[in-house]
């Protein structure tokens, strides 16, 4: 009996923190419980309606961009006040007076701008003394909501920015500005699309409710019970196996959650006990399940919804954004493998013993090969039987393919039905036995079927990621409401109507889910757009730009480091959303600014994933990382020291960002097909033997010196310019007056360094690199006129005469009057790739010292 409660109480208080921290921990009894989870489901299908597109066939509930966002956040407070209590002893099975009256009120504040949207519009930036009232109002509840969903943190960091806008004449030295009138601060956060109703709000509701809606849609459906099972058998019997399943279960898990606390917990609660039993410590287990859970966060096509808002902020496709964020969050995820795999042999772990049939390797290889075989040949036919059929079919294109994705579902569910089914889990039993590899793997595979339809339409059909979400949606309820039957008739039992009913039930649990998963987000975009409203109304980024300047006294790798440490101390305790939307409106700016001033100049994407990384990292640290006292809560071990195991874990995630910055292969930037194979198998070994450096074991457990060697051979093979350039400099400098002879002898599509002095903005004189694609031409002379350049000798100076109005030169940043201080051009050298060779021969060397002494330590003279 006492063993029992010993079970219980764990679960109750994981259940609480997730219901805390996701979902909300109130479960009203009667009518208000029915009203919760009634606007719950009525908010998931608004939100599917306006995805749809049914408005626009009717020609009725059409709404703008302002009228969604404005409903949107209604639906988010009013469900904030009902599900999160507002202090811990508060009670759970009813919903006080108090709150009642802050959710209506909160609703109506929300859902001002949709209410009286036609009077708004008619006085832009002259709001009268009720909208004030309303903007005040809204604001504090708001930020009442922000404390109850997702902490204190978000809403403090809100409350500063508000108090900074009120109060700038007041601020001492370089944080002083001229200050925010009442008037204008409520105008600019609550009236206009600028604060609360901005941006991040608005990706919320155009994209991230429904890709949020369809992973609550597809565990709800049994996926995530399926991911989990798959992990174990194709993984549970190795070495530290369970640990590695966890990995990749996380890693799955991932890809459609919103939450690194859910995922940490989902998983955790099953692949957490089963790592203890191999032999990993209570901090360590939970360390692994917190580091793969977080770094689910930075895996596409989610993102933790941060893939949506880097298109509207970076301002490229979505696309665009998954192939960039692709290979590094692939490479931590195999090094985050190999660091277990390192624990396992450094520990002498045993394996769990496997239920698969044995099989010689060989086998098992050509099973392997065959399947990827057959899966690349189905997705040719597939790409170019559409890319056929969609001419010839036309307009009835859409049902064919609807129905061939329904012929395939029901194909999938009768190859699956030859299996046992998969039982849910109860994380509290002991598991003796790995489920079979084949078997679990065919019942499940119709799942696979929504992820493709998400995919294609993101990918081929280049849909919006709302549209893609919402045909992804569409298809996943259908398989809800028929898998059940259809698997049932295969197997010769079952009841169609309760396996219809079966069915629905789980869609509505899904839209409510859905609903409730977003409260946070929602309410965590909307508090995060006061930030942005902050940062543009008052300019605070420049005096973060200078802070960083001062600290770090010019040096580039001391500015991004200081970036580095403000991203985590900013995103401690904040969601994923709000994290990347605070990090990327003060710090991206940072960098960009402070490293064009010293020569860095990199892509926008590149910046915007750096300051995310470190964000995310948040997460993980000490002493807020939530997702290690998530993971702790499950293993039963010291949350803190489970924070740090993890952090030491996620050295790897931490060390991507500084060289992706300093080589943007690896985003695959301006890189052949080729050439991107190429530089994912030389960078994901660099990051394995990273992981064996920083771990202390490769073959054997490793001398000081060996480590070194191990970090130095990483470093070698991800940045291998930087020892090229010691070798022989990139480029040469051309002095300012033979600027266009410069752009004359450089290769067109190419790029020159450019140094200018000038002043920015606000009249402050800077100094600058900016870099200058050489256009077509014949001459240098016409070459400078595609630039839209025209330059002046004064004396020893070149100065910038003339800049043509909405030419290149002026996308670029030049302006009248600026000096041009240095030029310079690339010049012909040896491929930096050379320098991977004295790399590859140095942990040549490592692995000669490592196996001679492993053949030491097992030879019988060395054993007696």
């Amino acid at each position: 009996m006492s063993a029992d409660k010993k079970v219980a109480t764990p679960e109750i208080d994981l259940e609480d923190m997730v219901a805390s921290s996701d979902t909300g921990a109130r479960k009203p009894l009667g009518a208000p419980g029915k009203l919760l989870v009634g606007v719950a489901a009525a908010w998931s299908l608004f939100q599917l309606w306006i995805a749809s597109p049914l408005p626009y066939i009717f020609r009725f509930g059409v709404f703008n961009a302002t009228e969604a966002r404005s409903i949107h956040l209604a639906f988010a407070i009013f469900l904030a006040f009902m599900a999160y209590p507002a202090l811990k002893r508060s009670p759970r099975d009813r919903i006080p007076l108090t709150d009642w009256v802050l959710a209506l009120v909160g609703a109506f504040c929300a859902a001002y701008l949709f209410l009286f949207y036609a009077d708004l519009a008619q006085r832009p930036g002259s709001p009268l003394l009720h909208d004030v009232i309303i903007g005040v109002v809204g604001i504090l509840v708001l930020l009442e909501a922000t404390r109850r969903a997702l902490g204190p943190p978000l809403m403090i960091v809100a409350s500063v920015f508000i108090l900074y806008s009120l109060l700038g004449p007041y601020m001492p030295g370089i944080l002083a500005h001229r200050g925010v009138s009442l008037y204008g601060l409520i105008n600019h956060q609550w009236l206009t699309a600028q604060g609360v109703f901005g941006i991040a709000l608005g990706v919320s509701t155009s994209f991230v409710f429904l890709f949020v809606l369809f992973g609550a849609l597809l565990d709800k459906a049994g996926a995530g019970n399926y991911f989990i099972k798959l992990a174990f058998s194709l993984l549970g019997h190795y070495k530290g196996g369970p640990a590695k399943a966890a990995v990749v279960a996380s890693g799955m898990t991932g890809l459609i959650s919103g939450s690194s606390i859910a995922n940490t917990v989902t998983t955790g609660t099953f692949t957490i006990p089963m790592m203890k039993r191999v032999g990993f410590s209570s901090e360590k287990a939970g360390a692994v399940e917190v580091a793969s859970s977080v770094n689910g966060q930075i895996m596409p096509p989610v993102m933790g919804a941060a893939a949506f808002l880097m298109v509207e902020y970076v301002g490229i496709p979505y696309v665009e954004v998954i192939k960039h964020a692709f290979l590094p969050a692939l490479i931590s995820y195999i090094a985050l493998l190999y660091i277990v795999h390192l624990e396992a042999l450094k520990a002498g772990m045993q394996s769990l013993p496997s239920n698969n049939p044995a099989r010689p390797l060989i086998n098992k290889l050509l099973g392997f090969l065959t399947g990827l075989l057959l899966i690349m040949g189905l997705s040719f036919a597939v790409y170019y039987g559409l890319g056929w059929l969609k001419p010839v079919l036309g307009d009835a294109t859409p049902w064919v393919v609807a129905a061939g994705l329904a012929i395939a579902h029901v194909l999938l569910l009768k190859l699956g039905s030859r299996y046992p089914e998969l039982e849910l889990d109860d994380p509290s039993s002991q598991v003796i036995k790995l489920p079979e590899t084949k078997p679990t793997l065919m019942v499940g595979l119709h799942y696979i079927l929504p992820v493709i339809v998400l995919v294609w339409c993101l990918m081929v059909e280049r849909l919006s990621p709302g549209l893609s979400a919402f045909w992804a949606t569409v298809f996943m309820i259908f398989i809800m409401l028929t898998q059940r039957p259809i698997m049932a008739l295969f197997r010769g039992r079952g009841d169609l109507v309760s396996d219809l009913k079966e069915g629905c039930r789980d869609l509505w649990d899904g839209l409510v889910t859905g609903a409730r998963n977003m409260i946070g987000i929602g309410i965590a975009t909307a508090t995060a757009g006061i930030v942005v409203g902050a940062v543009s109304q008052t300019g605070v980024g420049l005096v973060l730009a200078d802070v960083v300047e001062i600290l770090a006294m010019g040096n580039l790798l001391l500015i991004l480091l200081l970036t580095a440490v403000l991203s985590l101390i900013l995103g401690m305790g904040l969601p994923t959303t709000a994290n990347y939307i605070v990090v990327s409106a003060l710090m991206a700016p940072v960098i960009l600014m402070l490293g064009q001033q010293n020569g860095l100049i990199v892509p926008l994407i590149a910046v915007h994933l750096f300051v995310f990384y470190f964000g995310i990292m948040a997460d993980v640290t000490p002493p807020v990382g939530l997702a290690s006292f998530a993971a702790a809560a499950v293993s039963g071990g010291d949350p803190i020291r489970t924070g740090f195991q993890a952090f030491y874990y996620s050295l790897r995630t931490a060390a991507l960002p500084f060289l992706f910055i300093f080589n943007t292969d690896l985003l695959l930037i301006d890189v052949s097909w080729m050439q991107g194979v190429v530089i994912f198998i030389v960078a994901t070994i660099a990051m394995l033997i990273f992981a064996a450096g920083t771990q202390g074991y490769f073959l054997v457990r490793s001398r000081w010196y060996e480590s070194l060697l191990l970090l130095l051979v990483a470093f070698t093979l991800f940045r291998p310019g930087f020892w090229m350039d010691r070798i022989h400099d990139p480029y040469e400098s051309v002095p300012p007056a033979e600027f266009a002879q410069a752009l004359e002898q450089v290769d067109q599509g190419s790029q020159l360094r450019v140094q200018i002095a000038g002043e920015d903005a606000f009249g402050e004189a800077i100094t600058t690199y900016f870099l200058v694609p050489v256009p077509r031409g014949e001459t240098g002379e016409e070459r400078m006129e595609r630039l839209g350049l025209e330059l002046w000798a004064d004396g020893d100076r070149t100065i910038v005469d003339m800049v043509e109005f909405g030419s290149l030169a002026a996308d670029i940043g030049f302006d009248f009057d600026q000096e041009i201080i240095e030029v310079l051009a690339p010049v012909d050298r040896w491929a930096k790739e050379l320098m991977w060779i004295p790399g590859f021969l140095l942990f040549g060397l490592v692995v000669l010292l490592q196996r001679r002494r492993k053949q030491v330590a097992a030879s019988p003279e060395h054993a007696v």
